[in-house]
C-alpha cells in the first residue's frame, strides 16, 4: 500500500514540474538589449515568396455561384424558386384582377383569350422579380406550356401559313359494326 502511494505522489510532483517548466517569457522582454544595434540601412522589401492571390471580387465571384449537386436536385431548386416567386406574384392587385376576369369569361374561346393574357401578366411580374438566368429560362418554358395548353386546334384549326404543312384531321366517319355472332344452345 506505502509503494501506490509513493507511485501517486511521485506521479504528481512530476506532472506539477512540467506544467511550470515552460511558461512563457512577458512580451515586453528585448532580448537584444545588451548588444550594438546596427545603423539604420535602407534593406529592400523581401520578394513576395507565395503565389499571387486572386482579387477578392474574384474570390467573390468563384465562391457566389452555386455548385451543380446533380440534374434532380437542379430541378428542385429551380421548382423551389418557382414557388416562391409564385407565393409572391399571386398577391399581387394586377394579376388578381386578370385572374377573375379571366374565370368570368361567358365562352370558352373569351376564357382562352383571357387566360393568355392573364399569363403574360403573371410570368411578365416572376420574371421580373427572378434572380437567376435558370429561373428566366424555366419560367419561359412553363409559360409556353401554359398558353400551349390553351390551344385547341382541332375545335377552330388557325389558318396555316402558306408552305406550312397542314395538321392531319381524324376523319368524321364513324368505323363500322362488327357482326355480332348468335349464340348456339348445347343439348
Amino acid at each position: 500500500m506505502k509503494i501506490y502511494g509513493v507511485i501517486i505522489l511521485a506521479t504528481l510532483i512530476s506532472v506539477a514540474l512540467m506544467m511550470h517548466g515552460q511558461e512563457a517569457a512577458p512580451p515586453s522582454v528585448d532580448l537584444y538589449e545588451g548588444q550594438e544595434q546596427p545603423e539604420a540601412t535602407v534593406t529592400p522589401s523581401p520578394l513576395p515568396n507565395g503565389p499571387e492571390l486572386p482579387e477578392i471580387s474574384q474570390l467573390d465571384q468563384t465562391f457566389s455561384k452555386p455548385k451543380s449537386l446533380g440534374k434532380d436536385a437542379d430541378a428542385l431548386r429551380i421548382n423551389l424558386e418557382w414557388r416562391q416567386l409564385r407565393n409572391r406574384v399571386v398577391n399581387d392587385p394586377e394579376v388578381q384582377t386578370a385572374k377573375a376576369y379571366a374565370q368570368a369569361a361567358r365562352t370558352d374561346l373569351e376564357k382562352r383569350n383571357r387566360l393568355r393574357a392573364y399569363y403574360d401578366i403573371y410570368y411578365e411580374r416572376m420574371s421580373a422579380l427572378a434572380t437567376t438566368p435558370e429561373i428566366k429560362l424555366a419560367l419561359k418554358d412553363l409559360k409556353a406550356s401554359h398558353q400551349g395548353s390553351l390551344a385547341q386546334p382541332r375545335v377552330r384549326p388557325s389558318p396555316t401559313p402558306e408552305g406550312a404543312t397542314p395538321t392531319p384531321t381524324p376523319s368524321a366517319t364513324p368505323a363500322p359494326k362488327k357482326p355480332q355472332h348468335k349464340h348456339k344452345k348445347k343439348k
